[in-house]
């Protein structure tokens, strides 16, 4: 990743709050654990009768003891769920992760209207844990600094200091090495002028993954720039001011999108130092058996690591589908964690071995 790897920062996965995600972060390992501050963005899905119960039964389920849940409300309408159900969608997952014993940090905007904002106070207050503020610095949604008196009147609705509240600034989508030069100059302005107010943390997060896997090709690995790893290198490059933390947004497109429909093909997107490796399979055998041959493709390819199966919970689960040793090679929900568990874990590696390289 280049020089900036070698200071010391946090990492902060911002990541779909679905099956395949939480099953990832449930089998970090303990130095993966103590290096991440996760983000989970609720996705709507209407399908669900209790969307937000399912979310917190995953999180119960899922999420490490002693961390700290950074959960992100803002794709949801502001309704009540279910008939007599009090509170918005902040106020009730606060509560049920509380019931579950799953400490919440709340996500908030600048633009979240008074009714919002009072929830969010409440979650914050019962959970001890502060907030984080999430502010768009996208080329397609770039939002208006907020002057003293403006900032002032958020705090005082959140009930809370700037030192109790972690900046993450979204740099949304990065299509391109133009659209990265873009967005670099557009971050270092937000930094500038958020800089104002001593935050507890600061992060600078991009999403570089395509919107899916259409158009590529089918039995072959094709590689994909991570163009999100190089904004952030760029950006700490060129900023003045503290290092901020470095955000991704996993294996996943930064926005949320539609729900895809259909059984996907047997695919992976698999990290490496600058680039995803994105193997794309044809369905011609029974069931997903596809998947075995993609894994033994994987396992014997260059971009297969020198820590192998050792590398993550998810490298262990391709390492097993390649050797035959699984029964069946799983699904979408699975694919999706195994890639996700290999990502946060190489991403975590490379910016610790970066720190110990400093020292």
């Amino acid at each position: 990743m280049g020089s900036a790897w070698g200071w010391l920062v946090a990492y902060v996965p911002i990541l779909k709050g679905k099956a395949g995600e939480f099953l990832a972060l449930g089998h970090a390992s303990q130095e993966v654990q103590d290096q991440i501050r996760p983000v989970m963005e609720i996705v709507p899905d209407f399908d669900l009768r209790d969307l937000l119960e399912t979310f917190c039964d995953h999180a119960m389920d899922h999420v490490p003891n002693g961390m700290v849940l950074t959960v992100d409300c803002g794709a949801l309408p502001f309704v009540r769920v279910l008939e007599g159900d009090s509170g918005g969608p902040v106020l009730r997952v606060g509560e049920s992760l509380m019931q579950r014993g799953i400490v919440m940090r709340p996500v908030f905007k600048c633009t979240d209207p008074d009714y919002a904002l009072t929830e969010i106070a409440e979650v914050a207050a019962a959970h001890q844990q502060g907030a984080c503020l999430r502010f768009s610095a996208a080329v397609d949604i770039s939002e208006v600094t907020p002057d003293s008196r403006q900032m002032r009147d958020l705090l005082r609705m959140v009930r809370l200091a700037p030192e109790e509240i972690d900046l993450l600034v979204d740099a949304g989508p990065v299509r391109s090495a133009l659209t990265r030069k873009t967005l670099a100059e557009g971050i270092i302005g937000v930094l500038d002028r958020m800089s104002r107010w001593p935050w507890r943390g600061v992060c600078v997060a991009a999403g570089a993954f395509p919107v899916n896997l259409t158009g590529f090709p089918r039995g072959v690995a094709t590689a994909v720039v991570r163009e999100d790893a190089s904004l952030w290198q760029e950006v700490v490059e060129r900023w003045r001011g503290p290092q901020p933390d470095f955000g991704d947004f996993g294996v996943t497109y930064p926005r949320m999108l539609p729900k895809s429909r259909g059984t996907p093909d047997p695919n992976m997107r698999y990290t490496t130092a600058t680039e995803w490796q994105v193997f794309v399979y044809p369905r011609l055998r029974t069931g997903n058996d596809d998947f075995f041959i993609l894994s033994q493709d994987l396992v014997n390819s260059l971009h297969w690591p020198v820590t192998g199966a050792a590398t993550s919970w998810g490298d262990a689960r391709l390492a097993e589908c390649a050797q035959r040793k699984r029964r069946k090679a799983g699904g979408g929900t699975e694919w999706r964690a195994w890639a996700t568990s290999h990502h946060v874990a190489v991403v975590a590696s490379h910016l610790s071995s970066g720190c110990r390289q400093q020292d």
